[in-house]
């Protein structure tokens, strides 16, 4: 840990000494999980002494690491304010997260339930990580910003947060239980943004521990069926989290982190369809289909939380004053998402090559894909522009290339630095620089930051930024990836079944949510082995279930597939129902791909993806 995070907490702690004792400087959370009614917990909110004639008690509109507007106001219910003798005070729904309170410095309590949200998904666009679960008994999935919110003018007030529960149930968490009481645990943080950046999963005990480097790594499962443990998926964890560690070498900003794995039970349409994660500087919230085979789920959960734990690089570590006072109310986006998610997603493939575990042509496969996928989304639309704008249309459109175009981006910075440099250094060392100039107290201003990294590297690469990721004009990828003996080629391989490109080749009834085989001049050979038709009904494969609900699911799982597995496919055919067993038939496809092919570069290529 470096020092002026030492020092950062220091502050923090003494901050704590001082206030935590007096009430009057706290707001005091009471968060009920022993007494949840009709799917919804209760909530009281204790002020600290407030001077105002009124006041505005928020919810987030949205939180970082997430570019949609969710509105976590709309799934509270019942709010109600009282004085200090328990009478109502007059308390007024301003938007969608906002109440104003009358007569606020009588106000003794504030109370209110929260609704969850996994199980109503078909009525918003709430990504599931990011959003709430209610089971009683089983699981509550407690993402903080859904269930506490802040007063004006006290955002920076410390917060004191009591979670009451029952005693099968415990809290994973980063936080710190302070109450040693097993029916309630005890949480005390700065201010409301490290509130929000601390979830915490109940659920039946169910977690495994180690350390790395000095780090305490804490992964939690919930399971609804049993399928799943946390014991069950360390191991391929362990793993990966062991040789991010050894490519960050220098980056260690926290001594905790806590991987929250919620499986959802796809079979179930009241259940978290939306599969993925969130970061926070000390932990990853994950949702992923239970119905995963114990590889295929390390695979998936090897590549998603990968990406979420290089955050601690940027924005964690590295980020603008956009990031460091977020505005949860009126949000103002930063203009680098090139480098939050695109560059943690380039870290997220190189260290897999750097650290043994893919293979140089694997690589090259991927970057090659990113590739394609940037072509088919809007390549003239300048980064920075559709960065500080995403959260509307037509840029929120284009989010995604984040994590396309985005990782490209850093992956030509860091051939540029590396062939400067003599492969002496790369992107790596840059976010280093980067870290030690500004770091996680200290954000920069968004239009300084090209100007300071052209002076910690070359002047080439302040081009570079100007040119291709401030400005409209496309990246000629084939260019860059030369200069380190990289060449395109026509690769023969398999595609996915359900995609021809970017095409379709199955379609969805939006009333009955069944999944259709389209017509096509020629079927691919997935169907054709398998003697599956145009206008059959694919309702089951591998004894999983499939509908509109959880295609994606079935998509994301077909990519693992291999050449002749076993596979059993349950159709409906004319309103029969038929059972085929067989073996795969991969469709094959000619794409674009890349290899080495320039021996005289084989010195700076060996540095960019070993060094």
């Amino acid at each position: 840990m470096k020092k002026s995070i030492l020092l950062v907490l220091f502050t923090i702690c003494i901050h704590q000494i001082s206030v935590f004792g007096q009430s009057k400087e706290l707001v005091q959370v009471t968060v009920d999980l022993q007494s949840i009614e009709n799917d919804k917990v209760t909530v009281t909110v204790t002020p600290p002494k407030i001077k105002t004639s009124e006041i505005v008690f928020h919810f987030p509109k949205t939180v970082p690491g997430t570019y949609s507007a969710d509105n976590f106001g709309l799934y509270i219910e019942n709010f109600k304010v009282y004085d200090k003798i328990g009478a109502y005070l007059t308390a007024t729904k301003i938007d969608d997260n906002s109440w104003k309170i009358a007569n606020a410095t009588k106000i003794g309590t504030i109370s209110y339930q929260v609704n969850d949200t996994y199980d109503i998904e078909s009525t918003h666009e709430i990504f599931s990580p990011v959003g709430s679960n209610i089971e009683v008994g089983k699981n509550i999935m407690l993402n903080t910003h859904c269930f506490v919110g802040f007063f004006d003018g006290f955002a920076s007030t410390s917060y004191k947060v009591t979670v009451t529960h029952p005693e099968s149930l415990w809290g994973a968490t980063s936080l710190t239980d302070t109450d040693s009481n097993n029916k309630s645990d005890v949480f005390t943080v700065s201010r409301y943004a490290e509130l929000v950046e601390n979830p915490i999963m109940y659920g039946k005990p169910d977690y495994t521990t180690f350390t790395i480097n000095d780090m305490q790594i804490l992964i939690a499962v919930y399971s609804p069926n049993g399928v799943h443990t946390a014991e069950g998926i360390t191991p391929a964890m362990k793993s990966m989290m062991t040789a991010q560690k050894n490519f960050l070498g220098k980056f260690n900003s926290t001594k905790k982190y806590s991987i929250l794995v919620y499986l959802s039970d796809v079979q179930n349409e009241n259940d978290a369809h939306g599969f993925g994660a969130l970061e926070h500087p000390t932990a990853t919230t994950v949702v992923m289909p239970e119905a995963m085979g114990i590889d295929e789920l390390g695979e998936q959960l090897k590549d998603v939380v990968s990406h979420e734990f290089f955050h601690i690089v940027t924005p964690l570590t590295i980020h603008s004053k956009e990031i460091q006072d977020f505005d949860y109310t009126n949000p103002k986006m930063s203009e680098h998402l090139w480098m939050y998610e695109g560059v943690t997603e380039y870290f997220a493939n190189l260290f897999q090559i750097n650290q043994g575990l893919i293979s140089e042509s694997d690589f090259y496969v991927r970057m090659a894909a990113k590739i394609s996928n940037a072509n088919n989304m809007d390549d003239t639309m300048p980064f920075t522009k559709m960065s500080a704008n995403v959260l509307t249309k037509p840029y929120k459109d284009q989010y995604l290339n984040v994590y396309e175009k985005g990782a490209l981006i850093g992956m030509c910075i860091d051939i540029i630095i590396r062939e400067k440099s003599n492969g002496t250094r790369g992107i790596l060392d840059l976010m280093q620089k980067l870290s030690q100039e500004y770091g996680v107290s200290k954000a920069f201003n968004d239009d300084e930051l090209f100007a300071k990294i052209t002076t910690l590297t070359y002047p080439e690469v302040g081009q570079f930024l100007k040119t291709y990721v401030s400005g409209a004009t496309p990246i000629p990828y084939n260019e860059f990836l030369s200069k380190v003996g990289v060449s395109q080629k026509i690769i023969k391989g398999f595609g996915n079944p359900f995609l021809k490109g970017q095409v379709p080749t199955i379609t969805v009834n939006q009333q009955t949510k069944e999944i259709i085989v389209l017509p096509a001049e020629k079927l691919n050979e997935f169907y054709t082995e398998l003697g599956i038709q145009a206008g059959d009904v694919l309702t089951e494969i591998n004894a999983t279930k499939y509908s509109l609900d959880n295609i994606y699911d079935l998509i994301t799982s077909s990519q693992l597939w291999k050449n002749d597995d076993p596979i059993t496919v349950k159709i409906s055919r004319n309103g029969k129902e038929q059972l085929i067993t067989g073996k795969t038939k991969m469709p094959s496809e000619d794409n674009i791909g890349y290899e080495f092919t320039d021996a005289a570069k084989s010195n700076l290529k060996n540095s960019w993806l070993k060094g």
